[in-house]
């Protein structure tokens, strides 16, 4: 064969992930819906953080919804669990560039048996990781979003806070 990657195509380039084009952007409401769908439905959430001397850092961690925080885990002496612990603030990400929601918010480091064990249970159903059996080391961080924000295209850029001062705007 003159192309082997013709014939095997887990070895071609992946095709461009694209959400279709709206016909126009999507009222509030709907997109708080979206929001709280994807936050009850996505599972891994990207998790950005900064050190006290402004480093940034990026990692993508699971996480589980309760309706009003994320609860998330890491390592404490991690760039991800140092920084949460450090400044208490964190951004996070979910969906694709082109369906996007940012959540700033307030962090809380919890000891891993801090929380009540119904809780702890329901991160690791949902998420396939029980950080509770992973060491000593992983504490629990709940995020209390203070702002969120969704949008698609350029068009959605206008109206794109969902909620300010962790209140819902719609």
């Amino acid at each position: 064969m003159d192309n082997p990657e013709a014939a095997d195509p887990d070895r071609s380039a992946p095709a461009v992930l694209r959400e279709p084009r709206t016909a126009g952007p999507r009222p509030r409401a709907e997109r708080r819906h979206d929001t709280e769908h994807r936050l009850t439905h996505d599972i891994d959430v990207w998790v950005a953080s900064a050190s006290p001397g402004g480093a940034p850092h990026l990692v993508p961690l699971s996480f589980d919804w309760d309706g009003e925080t994320l609860l998330l885990a890491t390592p404490l002496d991690s760039p991800t669990g140092g920084n949460l612990t450090a400044t208490r603030t964190a951004r996070l990400a979910l969906g694709r560039t082109r369906d996007v929601t940012t959540i700033e918010g307030d962090v809380e480091v919890l000891e891993m048996d801090a929380l009540p064990r119904e809780r702890g249970d329901r991160f690791a159903a949902r998420t396939g990781f029980d950080p509770r059996r992973s060491g000593p080391q992983y504490r629990w961080f709940r995020v209390t979003p203070r702002r969120v924000q969704a949008w698609r295209e350029v068009n959605e850029m206008s109206g794109r806070e969902l909620m300010r001062d962790g209140r819902w705007l719609a």
